[in-house]
């Protein structure tokens, strides 16, 4: 009932998301018949000079998507973010079916019929319109049919590059641990797998039928493919906003777009739940998106590379200048320090009487540990934290998606984790922050960070974003990561109440 009631409440963004889905697929999937087919018919007649092709798209498909995606973003034309991206990644995946049933299709053919159309004098381009086709149809519509079914199942995933589809409610619920999203993305998705996959049935059996005629179905496939092309889109956004992906992200991007939207009246596109750093790093410096929040520690340390300094004004200029040398403005900072976190559960740390991370050092040898996929590859991540704190765990620490990591620690699946600061559910499942008594972590100051010739083309987006400055306190930020992660609130939501907050309190921050 829950999902069903959440469909009833969203049923303007479920039908665009649902729409942005099949627009992916159909688009892909018509791309690739224009593609595979012509190929699969020159792989059955000259096997040599088609081998080479078939080898290519065997070699695409062992490739697992989300390396396919994290390949091609930096190339120019093919890669960076949005639907671009992801309708190469979709092509690449529905070749192989598509060249290996036309293939198998056309070698199917009995060479009896071949031979009895070249005795009646056809040529070969005669054989191939007239025989060899129309034959192979069944099996090139089966090939189309698999094609379909795993281009709507891989299209989930593009929304992790700003793609859109239904896959934005499987990662958005992930990311706030919320089922009923994640099934919200998911269900839409698998009816329209099932659809598509007994529709193209249908049109498989229509064409095992000889006597029915070949070309009003062919017309028919063909416009089933093709009308997503024609689906209507939106105009234009003049501002694109960006996140990384997990809820505070996901709350700042809604907090910057709402603010945006109020203060300007411009139009905002939303690409938020972007992957990590790098990616939403890359989306800015390509122009992918025009403004997201970055943290300065992360920024100086994963972005620019530099070594681990702790001094909040320090770094933060230093962050300034290098991005200003890419073309991008730091804006001032919002008010809160998302810092890492170290925690454990909140009954060992009164049982054991953990205060500090120096304290856990003694019980690391019988604990697991889990991190995020990114802090164990940081400057200023697990291999500096274990070699100021000389801490060495059971085993190597477990590689956990950042939205999982908490509800592990708290369920005993883990021992110690790094979360954030800020997130609403350390307090949420009573986890313990064990305090940084050496002071290794740098200072993590939330800062929007834009596109400097969005800031020169709109000075008013510059005025809105300048207008959070100091306004969002870690408490702030604390209770609305709580609000989405423990309460299951919509993130637009709790941006917009903190909006309307804070005018009610003439922008003086709570």
């Amino acid at each position: 009932m829950s999902l069903v009631t959440f469909l009833a409440s969203h049923r303007a963004e479920v039908l665009a998301l649902l729409l942005q889905h099949v627009r992916l697929v159909g688009v892909s999937t018509a791309a690739a018949i224009a593609i595979g087919v012509p190929v699969g018919l020159l792989a059955a007649r000259r096997p040599r000079l088609g081998a080479p092709v078939v080898w290519l798209a065997n070699v695409a498909q062992t490739i697992p998507s989300l390396a396919m995606f994290g390949f091609l973003l930096p190339l120019p034309f093919v890669g960076g973010l949005g639907a671009r991206v992801a309708i190469v990644v979709l092509i690449l995946y529905a070749l192989l079916p598509i060249i290996r049933t036309t293939v198998a299709g056309v070698n199917g053919i009995d060479p009896v019929l071949i031979e009895a159309g070249t005795a009646l004098g056809m040529s070969s381009r005669q054989l191939l319109w007239r025989v060899q086709i129309p034959l192979a149809l069944p099996s090139i519509v089966a090939g189309i049919r698999v094609a379909s079914v795993i281009g709507v199942g891989t299209a989930t995933i593009a929304a992790a590059v700003g793609a859109g589809g239904l896959g934005e409610y499987i990662f958005r619920g992930l990311s706030m641990v919320d089922s009923t999203m994640v099934l919200a993305g998911a269900v839409p998705a698998a009816l329209l797998a099932l659809s598509l996959d007994g529709l193209l049935l249908g049109f498989e059996r229509l064409f095992a039928l000889r006597r029915m005629p070949r070309l009003p179905i062919v017309i028919a496939l063909l416009l089933l493919i093709i009308a997503p092309l024609a689906a209507t889109r939106q105009p234009a956004a003049a501002i694109r906003v960006g996140s990384k992906n997990f809820t505070e992200q996901i709350v700042l991007g809604e907090l910057l777009s709402q603010k945006i939207e109020r203060d300007t009246g411009l139009a905002v596109e939303r690409r938020l739940n972007l992957g990590g750093t790098f990616i939403a790093d890359t989306a800015l410096a390509s122009g992918a998106i025009d403004v997201y929040v970055e943290y300065t520690g992360t920024a100086d340390t994963a972005v620019f590379k530099n070594p681990v300094d702790t001094d909040a004004a320090r770094v933060l200029e230093r962050v300034r200048t290098q991005y200003a040398g890419r073309g991008i403005t730091v804006m001032p900072p919002l008010g809160f320090d998302n810092t890492f976190a170290i925690l454990v559960r909140g009954a060992d740390a009164r049982r054991l009487g953990l205060h500090t991370i120096d304290d856990a050092k003694a019980y690391a040898p019988q604990w697991r540990a889990g991190f995020g996929y990114e802090f164990l590859q940081r400057a200023d991540g697990y291999p500096g934290l274990s070699q100021k704190y000389g801490l060495h765990f059971a085993a190597p620490p477990r590689a956990m998606d950042l939205s999982l990591i908490y509800r592990a620690l708290a369920e005993h699946q883990v021992d110690l984790i790094a979360g954030d600061a800020t997130n609403g559910l350390i307090s949420a499942y009573d986890l313990a922050v064990l305090a940084d008594s050496r002071h290794y972590f740098p200072p993590y100051d939330a800062v929007p960070v834009a596109r400097s010739v969005v800031l020169l083309r709109y000075p008013a987006v510059r005025r809105a974003l300048a207008s959070l400055s100091g306004r969002v306190s870690a408490d702030a930020m604390r209770r609305m990561n709580r609000a989405v992660d423990a309460e299951h609130r919509d993130p637009a939501a709790v941006a917009r109440e903190f909006l309307a907050q804070l005018e009610r309190n003439g922008e003086s921050g709570e």
